[in-house]
């Protein structure tokens, strides 16, 4: 049976795992994913602002009339989403800084999506590669998260 491990052997481990040396690690270009943010699907909106201000957050975008906002802290950003969609998603926005501000540089996410896709990750929708500017594609991970590359530049 395997042994629980404390949250302290977990951040140890985590943090090997990220120190070992570049070369027992694929190689890859640099993938410059923009903003991160969890979106979450919620039952409640209101309630959800309400319990997320507790932790410091502010609404920073969004209309609450229809069932959307972005909130943040510092560097931190959350979307609570009611009846949008039924899971939570992972996003990363290529192109945008966590304040919504278009970056000097970054991996344009059709690049992303062929680089991801010459890897073998299957995706859930696509980006059309013939286009420029706006655009997004879906890929789910092992555990069945979502993840949503969506670029708005």
């Amino acid at each position: 049976m395997p042994r629980k491990l404390t949250r302290r052997q977990v951040a140890a481990s985590s943090f090997a795992a990220v120190a070992l040396p570049s070369s027992s690690l694929a190689a890859s270009p640099d993938m410059k994913l923009g903003n991160f943010s969890i979106s979450l699907a919620v039952k409640d909106i209101k309630a959800s602002k309400q319990f997320y201000e507790k932790l410091g957050f502010t609404t920073f975008m969004g209309e609450q009339a229809r069932n959307w906002l972005i909130m943040k802290n510092g560097d931190h950003v959350i979307g609570l989403f009611q009846g949008m969609f039924e899971k939570n998603v992972l996003t990363f926005n290529p192109g945008w800084d966590s304040n919504a501000k278009k970056l000097p540089a970054f991996t344009d996410v059709r690049e992303l999506q062929r680089h991801l896709k010459a890897q073998g990750v299957k995706l859930a929708t696509e980006a059309d590669e013939s286009t420029t500017g706006p655009a997004s594609f879906t890929a789910t991970d092992p555990d069945g998260n979502q993840i949503l590359f969506d670029q708005h530049v």
